[in-house]
């Protein structure tokens, strides 16, 4: 299968008490992605010049922001999804400023969620829980927010980066 490249920003910045915090989305119901808890990003265009271009362009378009709040830190090995036949390089970022109010793209982001590392990092939000997979429930890993679940490629990517944003790596 060939793999459509794609890239996600993992947008960190300091909250207002000097917490570590990450900015998720929520994906609006439509689409391959529907409803999942994601980081931003998206399919290369042919006009980014880079995955790091992408990964930003896209942040900049769901989230709302103005690109001059966007700054990529680093960029990380590929991922490959297991379904749905992209290889995404995720992309660690910073937003240098935060909106009072998220104005996020109506048509693809459902909800902005800006979480600290620490409720990621807490024992209690990890889990598991089934979903169905190829036809059948499978019991996958997760990471719970209140109501809604991480789980699957952003799972992969943030597993090995929270402690590593937790120590103050990309400060």
């Amino acid at each position: 299968m060939s793999r459509v490249e794609a890239a996600v920003l993992v947008p960190l910045h300091v909250g207002p008490a000097g917490e570590r915090r990450i900015v998720l989305i929520e994906r609006t119901p439509h689409g391959v992605h529907g409803g999942d808890v994601a980081l931003p990003g998206g399919r290369r265009e042919p006009g980014d010049a880079s995955l790091r271009e992408t990964a930003v362009r896209e942040t900049v378009e769901e989230l709302g922001v103005p690109r001059s709040t966007v700054v990529a830190l680093l960029d990380l090995d590929p991922v490959a999804t297991r379904s749905t036949g992209f290889l995404v390089t995720p992309v660690v970022g910073r937003l240098l400023a935060v909106p009072p109010v998220w104005r996020p793209q109506e048509r693809e982001v459902a909800a902005v969620l800006d979480v600290a590392v620490a409720a990621l990092l807490d024992p209690a939000a990890a889990g598991e829980q089934g979903v169905e997979y190829g036809g059948r429930l499978v019991s996958v890993p997760v990471l719970r927010l209140g109501e809604r679940v991480v789980w699957g490629l952003t799972l992969r990517i943030l597993a090995p980066l929270l402690p590593r944003i937790a120590a103050g790596e990309f400060d």
